[in-house]
C-alpha cells in the first residue's frame, strides 16, 4: 500500500514512520523543508518525501493521487501561536480537499480525548477538526488518545522536569484533575493497527492505558519509578498565569505552551469503554511499565523523535535554506580558528556540544544566559538535546536550532532561538588543513541590538576562546 504521512518531522510520526517501513508499507512523507528530514536513515526503504506546506494550497498538487490511505498528524498548539485554532481549521480544509481528489480509501486522525462537557481551547480545537475531516470520499478514523507517556513526548518530559528538579512542589489544584495515560508503544499499535481495516472506517475511539490517575498520582508513582522522595502540596488558590509560569519556569516548554497545557489540565480525560483493543489484540501498559520503557531508551541513547525538535518560531517559515547562508553585511562577528591534531576527535566533540555535554567552557555563565532567558521569555538552555552523540538539521541543542550539520563537510551551523535584539549563528568548520573555523555572527536590530552585542563582547573574549581551545585540545 501506498501510505501518506503528514507531519513526518513531528514527534509522533517519527516514531510511526519506522513501524509502517518495516510492514513494507511504501510512505510518502509530507515535511515543509526536506533538509530537516533524514533521508538516509530510511535508505533500504520504499520512501519518498514530498515539500509541502498544507497553509499553501498551490503546494499540495506534490501529494501523490494514487495513495491508499493517509495519516492526519499535524498538530499547532507548540509552534508559538496563541491562537492555533485558525491555523488548525485551515490545514485541516486544506488537507481533506486534496485529499478528496486522491484514491484514498482512509484517513487516520490522532487526535484528544473529548468526552468533558467543557473542553478546553486545544481540545475543542481538535474536536473541530475531527468534524473538518470527515467526508464522503473516504473513511475517517479517528484515535483520541490523552496523556502519552514515552521518552521524547512532551508530557513524559514536562513530569520528568517536575519530578526530577522539585523534591517538594507547592502546586496547582488541577493535579487533582484525572487523565488515562497510554504508552506512545500502544499509541503506535493503534495507528498501524487500523490501517486499511474497514471495520474502523468513519469511526472515532478512544485509546488509553488501564490505569485512570489524578497528575499527582502520575507524579508521585514517576518519584517511585525514579527512586525518588517527593513532597506535593496543592494549594486551593493559583491562576491560570501563575500556573504556566509555574510550569515555564521549571519545565523545558515554552510559556504559549504551559498556557495552553494549563489550560487543557483542568479538564478530565478519561477514555470511553470501547472494544478496538480486543479487535487489534493490543493490551496497553500499565503507567509505570510504560515509565520503565521510556527510561530504557533513554539510557541506551535510543531517543528516536522529541517534542523539543518541533518548530518553534516563524523564522523558519520559508525553510532553511535562507539561513543557512549567514549574512556579512550590517553583522557583528567573532571569528576564532586553531589547528586541528586530530579532526575526528575535534568533530566528534563538536557533535556532542551542548545538552548534557556542556559547551566545553565557563557552563556557569551559559546557564546564566540561560536563567535570563527564560526570564524574559526565551527558550532557555533546558530542551538540551534530543541524542548526545548525533545531530540532524532541524534538531534543538539548547537554546540553539541546527540549521546545517553535515559531517562529510565538517560543518555545524546553529541559529540561535534566545531572546534577542536581533539574529544569531554559531558555525564550526574544519577546513581541507586541518584548521577549526569558529565564527559567531550577530545581525543586529536596531539600536539594542548593538547595545547588546558591545554589552557580551567582554565575555565572547574569553567564552568562545575557551571552548576553541577545549576542543582543539
Amino acid at each position: 500500500m501506498k501510505i501518506l504521512l503528514t507531519g513526518a518531522t513531528g514527534y509522533i510520526a517519527q516514531r510511526l514512520l519506522p513501524v509502517l517501513l518495516e510492514k513494507g508499507q511504501q510512505v510518502v512523507c509530507c515535511v515543509r523543508n526536506q533538509g530537516r528530514f533524514n533521508k538516509e536513515k530510511y535508505s533500504q526503504f520504499d520512501l519518498k518525501v514530498i515539500e509541502v506546506d498544507f497553509l499553501k494550497p498551490e503546494s499540495l498538487k506534490e501529494i501523490p493521487e494514487d495513495i491508499d490511505a493517509a495519516y492526519y498528524l499535524m498538530h499547532s498548539m507548540s509552534g508559538g501561536k496563541e491562537d492555533f485554532s485558525a491555523t488548525e481549521k485551515a490545514v485541516a480544509l486544506n488537507f481533506k480537499n486534496r485529499i478528496a481528489q486522491t484514491h484514498a480509501r482512509q484517513v487516520i486522525f490522532l487526535s484528544g480525548i473529548v468526552n468533558s462537557e467543557k473542553l478546553s481551547k486545544h481540545l475543542s480545537s481538535r474536536q473541530q477538526v475531527e468534524e473538518m475531516l470527515a467526508s464522503a470520499t473516504y473513511g475517517l478514523t479517528t484515535l483520541r488518545a490523552g496523556i502519552i507517556v514515552g521518552s521524547g513526548s512532551a508530557s513524559f518530559e514536562i513530569i520528568r522536569d517536575l519530578v526530577e528538579k522539585l523534591p517538594i512542589m507547592i502546586a496547582p489544584k488541577w493535579l487533582n484533575t484525572r487523565c488515562q495515560p497510554i504508552a506512545i508503544r500502544d499509541v503506535l499499535s493503534f495507528l498501524s493497527g487500523v490501517l486499511m481495516n474497514e471495520e474502523t472506517f468513519n469511526k472515532s475511539y478512544d485509546v488509553a492505558g488501564p490505569e485512570i490517575l489524578t497528575y499527582k498520582e502520575m507524579l508521585l508513582r514517576f518519584a517511585k519509578v525514579r527512586g525518588l522522595v517527593r513532597r506535593i502540596m496543592i494549594v486551593p488558590v493559583m491562576t491560570p498565569r501563575l500556573s504556566s509560569y509555574w510550569l515555564y519556569f521549571v519545565t523545558s516548554t515554552s510559556y504559549t505552551l504551559a498556557t495552553n497545557l494549563v489550560d487543557s489540565m483542568k479538564i478530565d480525560v478519561v477514555a470511553r469503554p470501547n472494544d478496538l483493543q480486543d479487535r487489534l489484540n493490543i493490551t496497553p501498559l500499565p503507567y509505570e511499565e510504560a515509565i520503565n520503557l521510556a527510561f530504557g531508551k533513554i539510557e541506551q541513547n535510543q531517543v528516536i523523535s522529541s517534542w523539543k525538535d518541533a518548530m518553534s518560531t516563524n523564522a523558519y517559515h520559508a525553510g532553511f535554506k535562507e539561513l543557512v547562508e549567514v549574512p556579512q553585511a550590517g553583522c557583528f562577528t567573532d571569528k576564532r580558528s586553531a589547528k586541528v591534531t586530530n579532526s575526528q576527535k575535534a568533530l566528534d566533540r563538536i557533535w556532542a556540544i551542548g545538552g548534557e555535554t556542556g559547551w566545553y567552557y565557563a557552563d556557569w555563565l551559559w546557564g546564566i544566559r540561560g536563567f535570563l532567558d527564560k526570564v524574559f521569555g526565551g527558550v532557555g538552555l533546558q530542551r538540551g538535546r534530543t541524542s548526545n552523540n548525533e545531530i540532524f538539521t532541524g534538531s534543538v541543542i539548547d537554546f540553539w536550532r541546527v540549521i546545517l550539520a553535515d559531517k562529510k563537510e565538517r560543518r555545524l551551523l546553529l541559529y540561535a532561538e534566545m531572546k534577542l535584539p536581533g539574529e544569531a549563528w554559531l558555525e564550526f568548520r574544519i577546513d581541507e588543513d586541518e584548521v577549526l573555523h569558529q565564527t559567531a555572527t550577530f545581525r543586529p536590530l536596531g539600536l539594542s541590538g548593538r547595545l547588546y552585542w558591545y554589552s557580551v563582547l567582554p565575555f565572547h573574549a574569553f567564552i568562545f576562546k575557551g571552548m576553541l581551545r577545549n576542543i582543539t585540545a
